[in-house]
């Protein structure tokens, strides 16, 4: 359940700087997502809605960090941080708008939240030995998920396949190592990258809209706390693959689980310690396993068409 959110917007890092363009504004993408999800889920009463519209939202913010890096090759990481301010800044803009100037929350109806499509299933299984009633148990726990965790999943295949195994996805991946031989070969460099950022962007939004829609039943000013810091330490430790972003994902997302879980318990562990769990764990992973990264050969370097 906390992997998800991480997954889908690693996996739009993932798309990003395969394509050659960094993307550390993941975070504000993120965050602009849970607030539209959260809001139009919030007036259309229809969860649905609002997970499509966090996608858009999403990848307009990218296409401004496409603009900014593509067509007027601005350094990567200043535009990403130029993003990760006007996101959380826009979304609680625009919730002092709708919301009357209220507190800067958007609650949501339980009833409203994104399914679980498993829900129960696995306990109506009707069976009299006392070792498969635990195992249906354990099923039940396990795949009683949001619907936007299978979502998640589906997507790491989709993304691999694209990347490894389209025309599309050697595009991409050419454009990120090698642009000038990409051009001469007749790939349009400019668009291929425009795709892959406003693509990170709409999987960055629906990141955020699985947590506000999905994790918890509302939109807050601290919803989105690091966790697009986190996604792109996943890619990293995933060296910029699909299928590694996920293992990350589902390593940091244990880490949320577990601090949430001793949190708890009578251990009386401090929450401010809890708190800072995931990101510790976050830290020593990216410090002991996973040694020197190296991502595409352009990523962060810009493109200028008729420059030699």
């Amino acid at each position: 359940m906390y992997s998800a959110p991480l997954l889908y917007t690693s996996l739009g890092g993932v798309l990003s700087e395969n394509s050659g363009v960094v993307n550390i504004g993941l975070e504000g993408m993120m965050t602009i997502g849970a607030f539209a999800g959260a809001a139009v889920a919030y007036f259309t009463q229809n969860p649905w809605i609002g997970f499509v519209a966090a996608a858009i939202a999403g990848g307009l913010l990218a296409l401004l960090h496409a603009v900014a890096c593509v067509t007027f090759t601005a350094d990567h990481v200043v535009s990403g941080i130029a993003i990760n301010f006007i996101g959380p800044g826009l979304a609680l803009f625009l919730t002092k708008i709708f919301f009357d100037g209220a507190a800067m929350t958007i609650p949501l109806d339980l009833d409203h939240k994104i399914p679980r499509p498993l829900n129960g299933f696995f306990s109506s299984i009707s069976v009299s030995n006392d070792i498969l009633k635990e195992i249906v148990g354990t099923l039940d726990s396990i795949f009683n998920q949001y619907a936007t965790v299978y979502i998640a999943f589906i997507l790491v295949f989709v993304i691999w396949f694209v990347l490894y195994k389209t025309k599309i996805g050697l595009r991409i991946r050419s454009v990120g190592e090698h642009p000038r031989a990409a051009d001469t070969l007749g790939i349009n460099v400019y668009a291929v990258k425009y795709l892959a950022v406003i693509l990170s962007g709409v999987l960055a939004g629906l990141g955020g809209a699985a947590m506000s829609i999905a994790v918890v039943s509302n939109f807050r000013a601290a919803l989105i706390s690091g966790q697009g810091f986190i996604a792109l330490a996943a890619m990293i430790f995933g060296k910029w693959r699909p299928q590694g972003a996920m293992w990350g994902c589902l390593l940091f997302g244990a880490a949320q689980g577990l601090s949430i879980y001793l949190g708890g318990t009578t251990l009386g562990i401090s929450s401010q310690l809890l708190a800072m769990l995931p990101y510790i764990i976050t830290l020593i992973v990216l410090m002991l396993f996973v040694g020197e990264s190296n991502g595409p050969a352009a990523n962060g370097q810009p493109y200028e068409k008729n420059q030699a």
